[in-house]
């Protein structure tokens, strides 16, 4: 299946060579472009398509709260968003992932991360440039003005905490089974069984909640 994914950026030679890097791609078609985040969200209602990438400094509304009206926690039916910035600032990055991003990367990325970015979107996955990860949900995670979230009702195994602080370090499901010994669809398992248990939407949210809760990063 071909992944139907929607360009916005209101600077248009970012945005050309941003759609002639994905067109590029095998089973990936740019299925509409805009130049401001207010277009963005009502192309993104129009077209539905399989994932936004979004810029971060947009007019009319920036990338952050177009992210939050298109995959927000009270959208009924979200739509996949990556959000992509020149800006390497904390703020940025915890804004979009807190409004519902599934990937985060800066513009220099290259293109073999990007397209990764946006097939880990499609598939309900996410991705953000490793180099920002750590740093960045770290930062936030041990800020005194942020209090720490509370444990889930039902307690997370040994096993969940162990494949929690491996993806809280950027370990992919693979590296995770390797490093544990277990099986790709264990480690899947498992990973399913934490987004329940801590009400998360994706793989994200579980690795910022490992950061807030301070297993990580301390």
């Amino acid at each position: 299946m071909t992944i139907r994914v929607l360009v916005a950026d209101d600077q248009d030679i970012v945005r050309a060579g941003l759609c002639m890097i994905l067109d590029a791609q095998p089973g990936i078609a740019v299925v509409g472009e805009a130049a401001d985040g207010r277009r963005a969200i009502a192309m993104a209602r129009s077209l539905r398509p399989d994932v936004c990438l979004l810029d971060i400094r947009m007019p009319e509304v920036d990338g952050i709260e177009a992210t939050r009206q298109l995959a927000g926690a009270d959208v009924a039916d979200p739509l996949a968003v990556v959000v992509i910035t020149t800006f390497d600032l904390d703020e940025y990055v915890y804004g979009a992932l807190k409004a519902g991003a599934r990937g985060f990367l800066l513009k220099d990325a290259g293109a073999e991360m990007l397209t990764q970015a946006i097939h880990a979107a499609a598939r309900g996955d996410a991705l953000i440039a490793p180099n920002i990860t750590a740093r960045l949900l770290s930062s936030f995670a041990n800020s005194r003005s942020r209090s720490v979230p509370a444990e889930p009702v039902e307690p997370l195994t040994a096993r969940e905490e162990q494949v929690l602080l491996a993806a809280a370090r950027g370990r992919t499901n693979s590296e995770i089974g390797d490093e544990l010994s277990i099986s790709l669809s264990t480690v899947k398992t498992h990973i399913a069984a934490l987004m329940r248990k801590l009400n998360a939407r994706n793989r994200v949210e579980i690795v910022m909640w490992a950061y807030e809760t301070r297993r990580v990063g301390t």
